[in-house]
């Protein structure tokens, strides 16, 4: 009986093991067009796809909104795109991805279990040329907020089985101005749904469904000025 139970313990373990590696499997990044492939019905990929590797730090926020701590990390678009696609996990864990940016706050961290439930906006700011960027001018910039998600069931479950990570897609609107993705200066928030703390390893990446040569993505602006001269 002892034997047995042991053995039944150790199948709990590799099923709740293979739920946490299933949760980390991130599928392609699909676009809002669809078609249809036989019977079913898939999303287009998008085309271009920029990753970034974080870590966010408890205390370490960039802005309080609405009673929340917000982190953020800002996106070069040099040119018109028809949709921008955003989405976000937390914990990175041992997710595979191609050519990622990884930040020197993730490869410190980047053991770390810690994860957060992620809640994202897509914000664009009236910065629309490359030499008009700065700290200060970022500061006091107008940001319009695009989009925001809190759960996508499109996304992977975290570790403990809930499906709380971000997913949104957003189309340009040309007959509005304050609501069209033209050339400039965006960037990605994001925070918990819950008030209180973020802390964790995370996953973020934009796309689009066209080719952007020249899309610049970075924590800080200084390192986004470093990425956009290179």
């Amino acid at each position: 009986m002892k034997h047995l139970f042991k053995f039944i313990g150790f199948v709990l373990i590799l099923i709740l093991s293979a739920g946490t590696m299933e949760a980390q499997k991130l599928g392609a990044f699909g676009s809002s067009v669809s078609k249809k492939v036989g019977p079913k019905t898939i999303a287009v990929p998008y085309t271009d796809v920029i990753t970034y590797l974080g870590y966010a730090a408890t205390g370490n926020e960039d802005a309080v909104v609405d009673g929340k701590k917000f982190y953020y990390i800002y996106v070069w678009i040099p040119a018109v795109a028809p949709e921008l696609g955003v989405r976000m996990m937390s914990p990175v864990g041992k997710t595979k991805v191609k050519k990622p940016i990884e930040s020197q706050a993730y490869l410190d961290n980047k053991d770390s279990e810690d994860y957060f439930d992620t809640y994202i906006t897509l914000e664009r700011s009236d910065i629309v040329q490359k030499d008009k960027i700065s700290e200060e001018a970022v500061e006091n910039a107008n940001w319009y907020i695009l989009a925001r998600n809190d759960d996508s069931g499109e996304m992977p479950a975290n570790p403990g089985g809930s499906k709380y990570n971000s997913l949104l897609r957003y189309k340009s609107e040309a007959s509005d101005p304050l609501k069209a993705l033209t050339i400039g200066l965006y960037r990605i928030g994001f925070t918990t749904y819950k008030r209180g703390e973020v802390s964790g390893t995370f996953l973020a990446e934009v796309a689009a469904p066209i080719k952007l040569p020249g899309v610049a993505v970075a924590k800080t602006i200084p390192e986004l000025l470093e990425q956009m001269s290179e």
